[in-house]
């Protein structure tokens, strides 16, 4: 198999110049623009999330202005998503089921985006609403105005929905009629653009239920990737349409800039080289990574994510054969020095009284900031801070002794933003913006053995998410080791004594770990359940009792090479 990366620097060579000079008005020049895993982030996401490099990004005002910029230098735009742009969302969009994200995405102008794995949190058969339109069936249209769906079309060529094996209630909500498998929705579009015709693909990763809620994906099957997107090319040409784009919420991780491939994450390269030669565009995201790059004759990119940067793709189109002939792509960062775009603004307005009751209560305050910049070893301050709120909570109803948390649970950091004698005040908003999700909070018994076997599955095959570790757990690791045996069993530390496998531990975790989430199935094994709050709430009333909050030490866990 022969794998070629290159920097986008050389995409934009001078045979592409000469390219695009050449072909004048034989060919259509389309111009896509790109985002993915928005997450709702209506308003500027603070923190370290809230920047690119040294300059602060994001916000949907500013990228809807962006946006409206770029498509005044070209008729011909069509914009795009790679998926997740809603589910995980601060409480502005998550407090009225994302209905406020998709209206402003409405209002941006997207046209069409991949199915992400979170827009599936609530469920396949909320997606079907926030597709459809129609007020929440236990909440309804909580502003006070109708619902009337995403103007843009979602995508998805390798799932499909077995209605016998989904739950019959939510079969009924979603209007689906019938027993047979189906595809949960379209594989395809396709948009004429000045004459041609541009095929779009939506994909999600295959790996998606290892992170979703099951009960919210029952009856739904994740098909191969590049096998989805290949059939879907077939159908495509069948149809002569010759340039196509694919959509997809997986994507890699790199070491360069916004506009650079450097050390592009090998399952990426691997994934894109199964594709089809007749794939001209891959739109990624998932990884939350900005990159630019071309991956044998392939375009790849990704624009990072909370809308702090915007993929210009220009396709330039044979008019004879829908060809695409040259192709080039730059990642633009949406800075704030640009005027707020005032259909946004109106929109946002519409909603923050209603937030802003419950959001801007403030429970408590820190004596500096909480971030999930992590250590080599793969700590953070804000996660030992919720491990620890975990443990705490635990303690009196379920006894527990240990908790963890996974990162990709936590979506924000809680920025210190003065430093008076008594710290600085935190809101519920702000804490909800780190645990948008609303998992419970859960004890269980799990053997020592048990214990791990999920220090083990940290280290998936795809990628490694360490787990962030309550106060008393301590422990070694060597990445380097074969699979199975990378964490020193003798460092296994629970509250200063030596893990004991036949011992049943208490152990404290959110309801999607004990899922088997992020691939942690060992947990599945946990006994005698015992629900002590919601995370938000449980981290709430921790900081709260603790205020001023310090940052703790990063301590618990070492990485040994």
């Amino acid at each position: 198999m022969r794998i070629v990366a290159l920097c986008a620097a050389a995409i934009i060579t001078a045979t592409v110049v000469a390219q695009f000079a050449q072909v004048g008005n034989t060919t259509a020049d389309v111009q896509l623009l790109a985002i993915n895993d928005f997450h709702g982030a209506l308003e500027p996401p603070s923190g370290g999330g809230g920047r690119i490099g040294s300059a602060d990004a994001g916000g949907a005002e500013y990228l809807a202005t962006h946006l409206a910029r770029l498509k005044a230098t070209n008729p011909n735009t069509i914009v795009v998503s790679a998926g997740d742009n809603i589910g995980g969302t601060p409480l502005l969009s998550s407090l009225f089921h994302d209905e406020a994200s998709i209206e402003a995405l409405n209002v941006a102008g997207l046209q069409l985006s991949a199915l992400g794995n979170h827009e599936l949190d609530e469920g396949w058969w909320e997606l079907y609403r926030i597709q459809k339109g129609g007020c929440h069936p236990v909440d309804g249209c909580q502003d006070g105005t109708p619902f009337s769906g995403a103007s843009f079309r979602y995508l998805a060529a390798n799932v499909t929905l077995d209605p016998q094996q989904a739950d019959p209630q939510f079969v009924a909500l979603a209007g689906v009629q019938g027993t047979q498998r189906r595809p949960l929705l379209p594989a395809y579009e396709i948009r004429e653009v000045d004459g041609v015709r541009i095929g779009f693909i939506g994909l999600i990763l295959q790996a998606a239920p290892a992170v979703i809620v099951p009960a919210s994906i029952r009856g739904l099957t994740f098909a191969p990737e590049a096998d989805a997107a290949n059939d879907a090319v077939r159908a495509l040409r069948e149809q002569g349409v010759r340039a196509i784009v694919v959509l997809m919420h997986q994507g890699g991780d790199q070491r360069g800039d916004v506009n650079a491939c450097d050390g592009m994450s090998r399952d990426l390269l691997e994934l894109v080289d199964r594709f089809s030669d007749d794939i001209d565009v891959v739109v990624s995201g998932h990884s939350h990574q900005a990159y630019n790059c071309t991956i044998g004759r392939k375009l790849v990119t990704s624009a990072s994510s909370s809308g702090r940067v915007v993929t210009d793709i220009d396709l330039q189109v044979r008019r004879s054969d829908g060809e695409v002939v040259a192709k080039q792509a730059r990642n633009i960062v949406v800075t704030r020095e640009v005027p707020k775009e005032p259909g946004q603004s109106a929109l946002i307005a519409r909603y923050l009284p209603v937030a802003e009751k419950i959001g801007n209560r403030v429970v408590g305050t820190i004596a500096s900031s909480l971030v999930r910049q992590p250590s080599d070893a793969g700590e953070f301050p804000l996660g030992s801070v919720v491990a620890d709120a975990f443990l705490e909570a635990g303690k009196a109803p379920g006894g527990a002794e240990l908790a963890f948390t996974n990162p990709g649970s936590i979506r924000a950091d809680v920025v210190a933003r003065e430093a008076p004698h008594n710290g600085s005040p935190v809101t519920y908003s702000e804490l909800f913006s780190v645990l948008p999700f609303g998992n419970e909070v859960i004890v269980k018994s799990l053997t020592g053995d048990a214990l791990m076997e999920v220090l083990e599955q940290q280290f998936g095959a795809d990628r490694t998410r360490i787990m962030q570790m309550s106060r008393g757990v301590t422990y070694a690791y060597d990445p380097s080791r074969p699979a199975g045996h990378r964490i020193d069993r003798a460092s296994v530390r629970i509250n200063g004594a030596p893990l004991d496998p036949a011992r049943r531990y208490r152990v404290v975790t959110n309801s999607f770990l004990w899922g088997a989430g992020d691939g942690l199935e060992a947990l599945r094994r946990g006994a005698d359940p015992v629900t002590v709050g919601v995370d938000v709430d449980v981290l709430a009333d921790y900081v709260s009792r603790h205020s001023p909050l310090p940052a703790p030490r990063l301590d618990r866990i070492r990485r040994i090479r």
